[in-house]
This record gives structure tokens, sequence and C-alpha cells, in this order.
């Protein structure tokens, strides 16, 4: 089996359980001075290296994990779920403080999110050790817009770390985070960052949202004053351009995540194909040239769209290095993301790869 590290941010995700609060302002419910009543909080492990890397443990796949917390009560939270979810490889940096976001999820509001980046801030291309990279065949690395030394000096550390996987063969992926305008990573040309990085990419997995901040802002501004407009997203119309766009600044690779529209998949010319490390073995005439799109199949219930997208990815990932066509892997894709919206973690109601394509191959009609 070949072996996926998974590295990037992690953290603590803590959600207070805010029943019996409808709400149609933040005022209604958060007041100075006022007591606000609430349930038990609900504690998971949050991030790309959690939510990615474990979930590619779930669908079969080898993993290795590689992330930073720092030596506080948080942190050893952080390592005690990821070794129950059987996973290991989480560094802890004495100089920092662990990660965590409170999520404030009030009925009749949008969540709202208090996140502190913690050790990811230290997160460093010298974090990587020649043992965590010796067997790898993919480097997956994700949310560097939640990540200081990724973002600053216009993705520099990033860049190079890519770079070094490259120089040593490993095939790379790359997933992004919603950027907050107001944050220091708000103040990055993302669009100057993308075109350094992306040469260094063969697997672009970033959300239509997240894509849109940093190469269309006048999209993004249209559909962050309706929200509900991704919904209905026209794949072809909307999704392919901006995924073409992305593929144009060197990537091998585009797989464009739409939310309940479906996704996109775009690919390079064969030469760029062939660029791809030779480990992982693809089949450059089934990769090369592809343009195509998936609608969503169907959930049997939705209780979370939590960690969804990070679990395409992974199905997507997991099906890459098992071999699978770019046709088959972008339907695996879409169907884990079903599969995540039907439990409130991001992990307990994935499916392995085999559960998946049997399920697929059985009649599972998509939209």
């Amino acid at each position: 089996m070949k072996t996926i590290l998974a590295a990037g941010h992690i953290c603590l995700d803590i959600t207070p359980i805010l029943e019996g609060h409808n709400a149609e302002s933040i005022t209604d419910v958060l007041v100075p001075g006022r007591l606000v009543q609430a349930g038990e909080a609900a504690i998971h492990l949050g991030g790309s290296v959690a939510n990615t890397g474990l979930a590619i443990k779930k669908l079969g796949g080898n993993v290795r994990l590689l992330g930073k917390v720092g030596p506080d009560q948080f942190g050893q939270m952080v390592k005690n779920l990821v070794e129950k979810e059987g996973g290991s490889g989480i560094i802890t940096d004495d100089g920092s403080s662990t990660s965590y976001t409170i999520v404030l999820a009030i009925p009749g509001l949008d969540r709202m999110f208090l996140h502190h980046p913690g050790a990811n801030d230290t997160f460093s291309a010298a974090d990587i050790r020649q043992a965590d990279v010796s067997d790898a065949v993919l480097f997956h690395f994700g949310y560097p817009p939640l990540m200081k030394r990724m973002y600053q000096d216009g993705g520099h550390e990033l860049h190079e770390m890519l770079k070094m996987m490259h120089e040593q063969g490993i095939a790379t992926s790359l997933d992004l985070a919603a950027v907050d305008p107001v944050s220091p990573a708000g103040q990055v040309n993302w669009s100057d960052l993308l075109s350094l990085v992306l040469p260094e990419v063969d697997f672009f997995v970033p959300s239509f949202e997240e894509l849109c901040y940093m190469l269309d802002p006048e999209k993004w501004r249209e559909i962050s004053a309706n929200p509900e407009a991704v919904l209905s997203l026209d794949l072809k119309r909307e999704a392919l351009p901006l995924a073409e766009k992305a593929l144009s600044l060197g990537c091998a690779a585009v797989l464009l995540k739409c939310g309940t529209a479906g996704m996109a998949l775009v690919t390079a010319d064969p030469v760029r194909i062939q660029k791809i490390g030779k480990a992982l073995g693809l089949n450059t005439t089934e990769w090369a040239e592809k343009h195509l799109l998936q609608g969503c199949f169907p959930a049997e219930t939705l209780k979370s769209a939590t960690g969804a997208g990070d679990a395409s990815i992974a199905a997507f990932l997991v099906a890459v290095t098992c071999g699978r066509p770019p046709e088959r892997a972008l339907q695996i894709a879409a169907a884990e993301g079903a599969c995540a919206v039907t439990t409130y973690d991001a992990l307990s109601g994935l499916l392995s790869l085999s559960q998946l394509e049997e399920k697929i191959d059985a009649g599972w009609i998509r939209k």
C-alpha cells in the first residue's frame, strides 16, 4: 500500500451546545453582562491533518500524519484523540500553544468561529524529517491560509517545502482554507502566492469559495453577499472556468469542490502530467487534458457538513494512489462527501474505498 503523508493544520474544535436559543441576531443571545446557559461541549479534532489524514486511514489508505501542538492540556487532548483513531506523528513545539477553535452554533444563525492558530503558525519545512517521507508517494498539505509561516513572504516557505517534495520524486497536493479578509492572511496577494506555489503542486483541491477569494474577487463578493448562490452553481459555466484559471498557473490537476452543486476536475497536458512523482505511477493517457463534472450523491441523512470537503479530498487521493482513473476517482470523492454529512463529526460516517465502490456499482444514483 502506497504511503500518503498528510501534513499541515491541526487543532481542537470545541462546540458548546446552545439549544433553545433561536435568534435573528447575535445580540439576541450574546449580550455583555448576561449569563448564557449552554449544554455540554462537543470536542473533536479539527484541521486538515485530522480531517483529511484520518479519513485517508478510514478509507483503507496508508497514511502518516504530521502536525504541531503545544505542551499544554489541549495538545495532549489532540494527541490522545489522534491515537484513539490509530494515528500518530503529532509534534510538540515547546515554544507554542495548541491551536483551538470555539464553534458558536446558535440556532437560526450561521456558525461563528473563534480561532487560535497556535503552533500551526510555526510549521515549516524543517519540521519534516527524512523518515517521514522515506516511503511516501504523495505529500498532502492543508490549510496554509491559517498558518503564518506558509503565507508570509509571499508563500516562500510553502513553495520551498513543496519543491523539496518534488525533488525527492514525491507527488504533491494542496488544500486551502477560507481567508478572513481582516486577518493578516487577508493582506496577502493570494493570486501572486498561487502563481509561485502551484507549479510545485500536482493536485490542487480547493473549494469554489476559497478559490474565488484568491482568483476572482468580484465573484467572491457576489457569493459572500448571497451564500445560497453556491447551492445553485452552474458547474460548466462557473466552476470549470475557475478551475481552468488555477490550472493555468502551473499545477497538474484541479479538483474544485462546489458543495451541493458537485465537483469539477480539470487536468493538464501530458507533459505536465508526466512530471508528477513517478512513484505514484499515473497513467498519463488516462489523466491528461480532462474536463470532468460530477454531481452529488444523495445523502441518506443530513446532520453536518463539517469535514465533508476534507473527506472528499481523502477519498480522491486514496483513489489516485490505488490507480483509479480520473472519472472513477471523482465519483469516489463525491460519494465519500455524501457519507461524511450523515454524522455530526468528520469521520464516523465514512466508508472504506471498497465499500464506496460497491455502493456506487450497486446503482447509487447521483444528481
